[in-house]
């Protein structure tokens, strides 16, 4: 579960390319883990949950 502070994906590999991620009042917010001072994205709460929703169904899955 997402809280106030940075937290770096679980997927993530000792290679450099992370994302971290943190939530908000209104928001989840995501960055560049090598670049913290760098540019935030941030989606609405219920479009994140609509996206995760979507993952859990196969929508964005290679085929």
């Amino acid at each position: 579960m997402l809280t106030n502070s940075w937290r770096k994906s679980s997927r993530s590999y000792n290679n450099g390319d992370c994302v971290e991620a943190r939530r908000d009042a209104t928001t989840v917010q995501m960055r560049d883990s090598k670049d913290s001072g760098g540019s935030v994205l941030g989606f609405h709460q219920d479009r994140w949950q609509e996206f995760l929703e979507g993952i859990a169904l196969g929508e964005f899955d290679r085929r």
